[in-house]
């Protein structure tokens, strides 16, 4: 999520130390914390002040009206404060439906006041701007602020003026008093926008002739805004909601979600419970909980939590195995239910994921038949047949009770079968793998005509982009209706190969004269083509370094969708509304700070521009255009018939959501007409309302269905459309979060929108209100197809719909990769070896994995001191040197060195000649890092650059910061051989400042993508300067030199010599004949007129 609560007592460290005001703030950082483990006399002695003033005690646990609730100690000593906290601390206590124990205290100085002296002021965040608000009336009996108190907003990229606060906020405030609360409130909206504040509200703010006191405090802050405010926050402490503990498999899995580029969560709610969840889908996750408290099992309910975006399968065993230990401690009389569930994935492999779950299955297989855990599982997407069928062999070779479901199945039925509410069928198997579009399933192979992809509904019609209209002077420019046609082309920013290579298929199958991907701009490449197929022939799109060259040789793409990183999605997106030609961007990118998303809305919103996002997975529209990844794989576009347009718009906040309404809707109706997620983040860049009404005006489009959620208020506004006629068509509307209401404690949800702040905002309040106003809102989402089904068949009933005479598309070939994936064929090896393996989680030479090479004590390392440094360096310089060598001999076959070498062994030259081969390939793309990572890291901290400063100036200069990244290896998959190194050096080396700073960097790097880990190369280089530098036989410009002469690349190439020798002598002893590079590898693409 993105907003998130901190404690007061941070909260107030925050504003003591950046706020900026000529107001005298008094009392900063006069704050001590207790807990049940306090030593009081350290404490009296880091805070001398508390044996002699007055002091004030209360609880910092996120506890609201803790003063009306008898929670807070005022005017006592410290005897007094103790006595206080005897009757609470580590007691239980009750606070609205919540139950918890009080365990972290706050004790501040008491500050003399009077009643007239107490203030109130709040700011929060909205769509349009930021709220501050301001009572002169303060204190424990403010009473309804939103009622009483002075207000202002100040709008996206505008600033809080003191004349401002003194003209619209301060009318009833004395006087003598308004200059130095106008000082301080201009200040503190400063911070709060300084430092990415969602809300911040102190009451009561005490203003005396001594100057101003923040008595209580509270505030969230936009947790995603790390990799900005990392400098300012530290390292900080989010606390849970009062009344749920905080577990450390909690803070376990927020680990792994740190490293990782998925989505991972997990939220204890009773560890005793008998149901628990393992649901794949930040909405799914949702809606998994909405139904399993629908029937009544809120009480058992023991977890929420959430596993998306392609975890690996390391991360899914990872995860699972939390989720099964923590349910196998505590057996229960009726025994357990693990719900797996999930939506229709869009790009995830379902397979992959669920053989980390199986890994973890098969090891607790002992504990789950104990506690007679019973396992139901439903899921779709890339390769879910492959995964049903592992899950499903899994049950019968543990004896565990696994009943496994596909898309055939509805979403949340295994809840009602799970629960005994619904009975559990008997399926027959499903298929093996996902490979029925190889085939068509009519015996009509011809290609439909074009005609085909009109409205299912309707005549063809031309459907082109409707342009943004022209707005009068000083107005915001109109946006488009009609987004996509089946003449739209995009640009896509990333370089993501997969999507776009769906993309093109779904083109294909949908007729498309073209493709609908027009070039690809990646900044970290020079201009080059990119390969991808249009059905069974190659293709070259372009790919440019600079978007305004992108833009400029091809006028006529109007979309822009954007893979950039939650880090660079802002700028691009921003450079891509320079240009007047986009009309629609996609922002695929999930944890943009809010602050940001506002700015870049507001931008759009000026120039006309339509913004789907950000964190989604897009929006699809049938026989034209979809976006990225959206609608999943071929298999999933055909079984939902997204190659031809229905008569069904619907709109969702989630991704994996929308690929589940494709199923309901083609299950249930003639299909889709267009589908958008808007993604999850609290302001998406379009709302509801905004294409609830482009499908109110589109003439296709016959009835409209919206998957609402907890947060926000943005349904409200369909309501209001429907009741004043602005919106006609049949709208079914269904609000996930119905559960939240339910729990005792608050539980933010996967999406960072996901939680509501007011009563307005509950799933509840908002079916009920879509309901009054005349929407189609069914009992629960269970019943959502029926509903649809219903409306759209009185539709088909009165004439309005006119189902048409299905048509099959044209076949696509299976993509190599995907087909070897699957099983579906096989292909011998271009190469033997038999002297390393690189493949594992350690590298092994000959058999010997390098942690036993180690043990040896073999080296060189002496040697080599004298030989390059004319010195004889101490034995920890000569171990570490040493170390190198070995860990650096050889990396497998497949790398570019060892390639030359084998290919010429088998071609008969001498060893000399082969070696050379080899080492010639060295350089800055393979081995040559060290001497990189050495100067680049060595410059930044030289300079004296924060890490996050020198990643952001590399990302901002299109530059790869050498020595970071692995291709296999992650920070959830180290490597072993820098895992080694980094022991030694922290243990034997008298400094190691460079190296610290580095790995400051990878913290950094991997929170980005969990194999953007400082790699071997990097360690070595780093390393060696710290050592140069630390010892002191070397003069600082001796150590310098030696890096700047080329000295660490020096180490690669002696170390990997060895292994390509061996490499050598192993294809000779093989008896390794010629090589031949096999045809099917290589693409022959020929200028078309040589070809003909």
């Amino acid at each position: 999520m993105s907003a998130k609560a901190i404690s007061e007592q941070t909260g107030k460290e925050f504003l003591s130390k950046y706020i900026c005001t000529s107001a005298a703030v008094q009392n900063r950082f006069r704050y001590a914390s207790v807990t049940a483990e306090t030593d009081w006399d350290r404490l009296t002695q880091d805070h001398p002040w508390l044996l002699t003033e007055r002091l004030v005690v209360k609880p910092d646990q996120l506890i609201k009206r803790r003063g009306k609730l008898g929670l807070v100690g005022i005017n006592l000593d410290l005897q007094g404060v103790k006595e206080w906290l005897q009757a609470r601390l580590m007691r239980e206590t009750t606070v609205g439906k919540a139950k918890g124990v009080l365990k972290n205290f706050l004790i501040e100085p008491f500050v003399p006041h009077t009643q007239e002296e107490e203030f109130y002021v709040c700011i929060y965040a909205t769509r349009e701007g930021d709220h501050v608000l301001f009572d002169h009336e303060g204190g424990v009996e403010v009473g309804d602020v939103d009622a009483k108190a002075q207000r202002l907003m100040v709008a996206v990229d505008e600033k809080l003026s003191e004349d401002q606060v003194t003209e619209q906020l301060l009318t009833h405030v004395p006087d003598e008093k308004k200059e130095v609360l106008a000082s301080f409130i201009v200040g503190l909206f400063n911070l709060y926008e300084d430092l990415y504040f969602t809300y911040l509200e102190i009451n009561p703010l005490v203003v005396t002739q001594d100057g101003v006191y923040i008595l209580d405090m509270a505030a969230k802050i936009d947790a995603t805004a790390d990799y900005i405010c990392k400098a300012k926050w530290g390292d900080v402490e989010f606390p849970p909601p009062f009344g749920r503990e905080a577990y450390p498999e909690e803070a376990y899995i927020a680990d792994l979600d740190a490293k990782s580029g998925a989505s991972l969560k997990l939220t204890l709610l009773n560890p005793r419970g008998r149901i628990w969840t393992m649901v794949a889908g930040g909405g799914a996750s949702v809606v998994y909980s909405d139904t399993i408290c629908d029937l009544g099992g809120v009480d058992e309910l023991a977890n929420y939590g959430e596993y998306s975006g392609a975890p690996s399968e390391q991360q899914t065993y990872d995860y699972a195995k939390t989720i099964l230990s923590l349910m196998t401690r505590e057996k229960h009389p009726q025994g357990k239910v693990l719900i797996i569930g999930g939506s229709i994935a869009n790009f995830t492999n379902v397979a992959a994921t669920f053989k980390g779950i199986v890994r973890a299955i098969k090891d607790y297989q002992g504990p789950l038949k104990e506690h007679e855990v019973t396992i139901f599982v439903r899921r779709g997407g890339p390769n879910y047949q492959e995964g049903l069928r592992v899950m499903g062999e899994v049950g019968k070779t543990t004896g565990i009770p696994i009943h496994v479901f596909g898309t055939e199945t509805h979403m949340t039925a295994i809840v009602g079968m799970a629960l005994g509410y619904r009975p559990i069928p008997n399926q027959p198997p499903t298929d093996a793998h996902t490979a029925n579009f190889l085939l068509n399933s009519s015996n009509n192979a011809v290609t439909p005509s074009t005609t085909r992809t009109a409205s299912f509904s309707e005549p063809r019609t031309c459907n082109d982009v409707t342009p943004a209209k022209k707005s009068k002077a000083g107005l915001p420019a109109a946006k488009a209706t009609t987004l996509f046609s089946r003449h739209t082309k995009a640009i896509v920013w990333g370089m993501q190969t997969r999507a776009v290579q769906g993309m093109l298929d779904f083109d294909y199958v949908c007729s498309r004269d073209e493709p609908s991907v027009a070039a690809m701009v990646y900044p970290f490449t020079g201009d080059h083509k990119q390969k991808f197929y249009w059905g069974h022939k190659e293709i070259l799109l372009p790919v440019y370094k600079q978007m305004a060259d992108a833009m400029k040789k091809h006028p006529e793409v109007d979309v822009l969708i954007s893979f950039a990183s939650l880090r660079s999605a802002y700028d691009s997106t921003v450079e891509a509304m320079l240009y007047p030609q986009i009309h629609t961007i996609a922002i695929i990118a999930e944890g943009i700070p809010e602050a940001l998303t506002r700015k870049m809305v507001k931008m759009a919103d000026e120039k006309g521009v339509t913004i789907i996002g950000p964190a989604t997975v897009g929006g699809i529209k049938p026989g034209c255009f979809k976006i990225g990844n959206t609608g999943g794989m071929l298999d999933n576009i055909l079984a939902s018939k997204l190659y031809r347009p229905g008569s069904v718009a619907y709109v969702s906040r989630s991704g994996g959501m929308s690929n589940e309404l494709n199923n309901i809707v083609s299950r249930t109706t003639d299909g889709v007409y267009e589908g958008v997620a808007i993604g999850g983040d609290r302001y998406p860049g379009s709302t509801f309302m905004d294409h609830v009404l482009r499908y109110q005006d589109t003439p296709g489009v016959k009835m409209i269905v919206v998957l609402g959620e907890i947060g926000g208020t943005e349904e409200y506004k369909i309501c209001q459309g429907i009741k004043e006629g602005r919106i006609t068509k049949p709208v079914v509307c269904w609000c996930i979060g119905t559960c939240a209401t339910m729990f005792t404690s608050e539980v933010q949800f996967g999406h960072a929108g996901a939680c509501a702040n007011q009563a307005s905002e509950t799933a509840v309040a908002k079916n009920q209100a879509l309901r009054d106003a005349g929407a189609y809102v069914p009992k629960s989402f269970d019943e959502l197809g029926d509903v649809i089904k219903t409306v759209y068949d009185e539709l088909v009933a009165n004439g309005t719909i006119v189902p048409a005479q299905e048509v099959p598309p044209p076949t696509v070939p299976m993509d190599y990769s995907w087909a070897r994936e699957l099983g579906l064929i096989r292909k011998p090896a271009s190469f033997m070896t038999s002297i390393c393996d690189e493949r594992g989680q350690e590298l092994i030479y000959a058999g010997m994995p390098i942690t036993e090479v180690f043990k040896e004590e073999m080296g060189l390392g002496g040697v080599l001191g004298l030989l390059w440094f004319q010195r004889r360096l101490p034995r920890y310089a000569c171990q570490f040197i040493e170390m190198c060598l070995m860990v650096t001999a050889d990396h497998g076959p497949a790398v570019s060195g060892a390639h030359n070498t084998i290919v010429c062994a088998r071609a008969g030259k001498d060893l000399i000649s082969s070696l050379t081969s080899g080492l010639l390939t060295i350089g800055d793309r393979f081995g040559g890092a060290l001497d990189a990572a050495a100067k680049q890291f060595s410059k930044a901290f030289d300079s004296g650059m924060l890490p996050m400063e020198f990643v952001n100036k590399m990302k901002k200069d299109g530059k790869l910061i050498m020595g970071i990244g692995h291709r296999v290896k992650s920070i959830n998959n180290p490597d072993m051989r820098v895992q080694i190194l980094k022991d030694f050096v922290k243990q034997h080396f008298p400094s190691t400042e460079l190296l610290d700073y580095a790995l400051d960097v990878e913290k950094i790097t991997t929170s980005k993508k969990p194999n953007l880990i400082l790699n071997v190369d990097g360690f070595i280089g780093v390393a060696f300067v710290d050592l140069l530098r630390s010892y002191d036989g070397f003069t600082r410009d001796e150590a310098d030199e030696f890096v700047e002469i080329g000295a660490l690349n020096g180490i690669f190439v002696l170390g990997r010599s060895m292994g390509f020798i061996g490499h050598y002598l192993d294809q000779k002893r093989l008896k390794q004949g010629l090589y031949r590079h096999p045809w099917d590898d290589i693409s022959y693409v020929l200028p078309e007129h040589m070809s003909m």
